[in-house]
């Protein structure tokens, strides 16, 4: 069978893409940039798939030449830009499946998810339920699979889910008892191969785990499994609320008031179909994670919190160092240190202001520029030796003074030398 996959770079399109491989069938890769998908995997067969292009529907004919099926795994679950709800979970799909159903393709599947209706309390349940039913309306062999939580080791839920079971004090919203139902991704990927293989298929298809469980138990197993204390907090709803929108701003983001809204309405379904299409009872939560992956999800739950508080501390040491330059500490004082390395007058006012400003501007610069942190963690990192080689040279008694404001200077270097490392904004923490 040849199978095209939409959204074939994401999390499930290409564990699926895998699976289908392994199953013996032939996979053509719908990506968004085919140049990129190339240099990532230059033996892919590839073709653009862009929802966010309204030229796609008229190359649709061309690119489904020779497909017996099409699986959409295309999703976003925050709009950026001309990565709009509309335009990927409702245009950008409809054009293919009706450009699949006039080519004579042989079966459609539509991975949307649990809870999606026309008329959804969130514009992504809304937008996916839109597609959904307008796809079940068409003349043509299609089933809609709608996921639970998937669990896969590197996806941005489980590791959100992973990174508060690390936390010394994890925070439940409301208590956590809110439902969950957690489905595997290794799981979902085999009832799709079987969906897409079946004679005949269920037009509609919950994919759900084994059983439903709370939010605190979800968040227990992950402490139990990778060896973390069953220590928790209950947050009030109310507090989670108001804090939900301001987190909302912060890029990748997992907490919204949408995403609330989803949790509290819970992630549970019927899992009778899914186990029947699956061929046995959904993997439980309890064999997610084997002992081989335990370790590696310890550490990076671990890095996923912890190189973050690092990047907000350091960002807050040069921002206040900045802030104590320009407006605290008295300047007569500052001139005199400045006089002792042979700067005066004029000079030395350019030079108390202008590292002022750059103080604060390299706290700053990390929070903003995401992709440019290594660049400025380079830059911090030798101002650092610089103000430790001038101080030595001109004022070389603060190496001897009680409170170590030198001598800092050293974990300080290794601090931001692990930033630069860690947290380079190319898929780190």
């Amino acid at each position: 069978m040849h199978v095209l996959v939409t959204g074939a770079t994401g999390m499930i399109g290409q564990a699926l893409v895998e699976r289908l491989a392994a199953a013996g069938h032939r996979v053509t890769w719908g990506v968004r940039s085919v140049g990129q998908a190339r240099s990532r995997w230059p033996d892919a067969d590839v073709v653009q798939a862009d929802f966010a292009d309204p030229a796609m529907a008229a190359r649709w004919p061309a690119g489904l030449a020779g497909i017996d099926a099409v699986v959409n795994a295309v999703g976003i679950f925050r709009e950026q830009g001309s990565q709009t709800f509309d335009a990927l979970h409702v245009k950008g799909p409809l054009a293919l499946f009706e450009a699949a159903a006039a080519a004579g393709v042989r079966r459609i599947v539509q991975i949307s998810a649990l809870g999606a209706q026309p008329q959804g309390g969130t514009g992504y349940l809304a937008s996916k339920g839109r597609a959904d039913a307008a796809l079940l309306r068409m003349d043509v062999d299609a089933t809609v699979v709608q996921p639970s939580l998937v669990f896969a080791p590197q996806g941005r839920s489980t590791r959100w889910f992973a990174l508060l079971a690390a936390l010394p004090l994890t925070p439940l919203p409301g208590g956590g008892h809110q439902l969950v139902q957690p489905v595997h991704l290794d799981d979902l990927c085999n009832a799709i191969v079987r969906l897409l293989e079946s004679d005949s298929a269920p037009s509609r298809v919950e994919a759900v785990g084994a059983e439903p469980l709370t939010l605190r138990g979800y968040l227990a197993h992950f402490k139990r499994a990778l060896g973390f204390r069953q220590r928790f907090m209950s947050v009030p709803m109310a507090w989670v609320r108001a804090m939900a929108r301001p987190m909302a701003l912060m890029p990748g983001g997992l907490v919204t008031p949408d995403s609330l809204l989803m949790l509290e309405a819970g992630s549970v379904g019927d899992g009778d179909r899914f186990a029947a299409v699956l061929g046995r009872t959904p993997r439980p939560v309890e064999r997610f994670i084997p002992g081989r992956e335990r370790d590696a999800m310890r550490r990076r739950a671990q890095l996923d919190w912890l190189v973050p508080l690092l990047r907000y501390a350091v960002a807050a040491m040069w921002i206040a160092t900045g802030i104590v330059s320009i407006f605290v500490f008295p300047v007569d004082a500052s001139l005199d240190l400045l006089g002792r390395t042979g700067l005066s007058g004029g000079v030395a006012l350019l030079a108390l202001y202008g590292a002022g400003l750059l103080d604060l501007l390299l706290g700053i610069a990390p929070l903003v520029l995401e992709r440019r942190r290594r660049l400025i963690y380079r830059v911090q990192l030798a101002l650092i030796v610089f103000y430790t080689v001038v101080i030595t040279i001109f004022l070389p008694e603060y190496w001897a003074h009680p409170y170590g404001p030198v001598l800092k200077n050293l974990p300080l270097l290794v601090a931001i030398g692990m930033l630069h490392e860690l947290d380079d904004g190319r898929g780190g923490p």
